[in-house]
């Protein structure tokens, strides 16, 4: 079975984002055609300019909406795509030439209705980016369920790279409106309809994530956030894991406290555990510099993901309020 590909990508407000990730597909190594659907979220800083620039080389459609959020712009891009397969990207990606071919491999061998691919640092990332890479992957911080070979089968697939059948697709209506947490609320979806979800473990893509501490701190708190929204929505998708963060932090607080008493160890298990994080990401970059910064990327992700999570956890379970009414922010309601 020959499936032909759509990439479907929404973009807001980064123009220079689209042109990095449109060069790097010049270079893509597939023998097919595809197609590329490129969704202008309502930005003030328009990508058409530059997304001309390559129309005379890749098979590209511009579509500019009003803002409605990134899934609803994906959703947006599906309708208006020609392809059976749609393969969703973050405008912060870059793809390694490789990527499609293996997708395609992949698929031909080993068909799911949706796929996920895991993500990883390019060498010309900035350290600061690389430090959130390492937070966001590594088997010592989230247990690598983004890009965990053992988690093939039933995986919850990340929408900076994503792909979906248009059967699929159509059978779910897509993405919903609440954001960030849509991608694993399709998944969930999926499954629940019978459909396959998948890890393709080779397909990474290399995501930049765009971001600074403060932007890290503040995405990573809304992650938790929406994760006992999603286990509403979903039951049974609950997990003990999803607890880490806040105990981890609660009981780093508590170790602070404990110092005073006389009682270091507890505080000490903390710093055996910071130094395998600094001396496992200094090995994998190569670099002290990122070690350091991997351990502050750790913190800052336990602490905001923690803070997220028991928050929702208070205003959903102890006071019983529903979640567009607690937290209006994580939903668009003018899709």
């Amino acid at each position: 079975m020959k499936l032909e590909y759509s990439f479907i990508i929404p973009v807001y407000n980064r123009p220079e984002e689209i042109r990095e990730l449109l060069q790097s597909m010049l270079a893509l190594d597939f023998d097919r055609s595809y197609e590329i659907v490129i969704v202008e979220d309502g930005s003030s800083r328009p990508s058409k300019e530059i997304i001309e620039q390559f129309q005379q080389q890749l098979n590209i459609s511009y579509y500019y909406k009003r803002n409605s959020g990134p899934g609803d712009s994906r959703n947006f891009g599906m309708r208006k795509a020609q392809g059976d397969y749609f393969i969703i990207l973050d405008s912060d990606v870059l793809l390694p030439p490789e990527y499609l071919k293996t997708v395609d491999s992949f698929l031909s061998e080993n068909f799911c209705d949706c796929y996920g691919g895991p993500d990883a640092a390019h060498p010309s990332f900035s350290d600061t980016q690389k430090a959130i890479d390492y937070a966001m992957t590594s088997f010592l911080t989230t247990g690598g369920i983004r890009g965990n070979k053992s988690a093939v089968n039933k995986f919850e697939p990340r929408s900076f790279n994503m792909g979906i059948s248009r059967e699929a697709f159509q059978a779910t209506g897509g993405f919903g409106l609440i954001h960030p947490g849509e991608d694993p609320d399709l998944s969930l979806r999926l499954q629940k309809n019978g459909s396959r979800t998948c890890l393709i473990p080779d397909a990474k893509v290399f995501h930049k994530r765009r971001i600074d501490w403060n932007k890290f701190y503040h995405q990573v708190e809304k992650f938790g956030m929406v994760r006992p929204i999603l286990n509403s929505w979903h039951p049974g998708s609950a997990r003990i894991t999803y607890w880490f963060p806040s105990l981890f932090m609660a009981g780093f607080i508590l170790s602070i406290f404990l110092l005073s008493s006389g009682l270091w160890w507890f505080f000490g298990l903390y710093i055996i555990y910071f130094t395998i994080v600094f001396l496992n990401s200094a090995i994998r970059n190569n670099s002290l510099h990122i070690g350091l910064y991997s351990v502050y990327a750790v913190l800052v992700q336990f602490a905001g993901y923690g803070y997220g999570f028991f928050k929702s956890i208070w205003q959903l379970k102890v006071l019983k309020k529903n979640p567009e009414i607690a937290f209006p922010h994580l939903f668009f309601k003018h899709a």
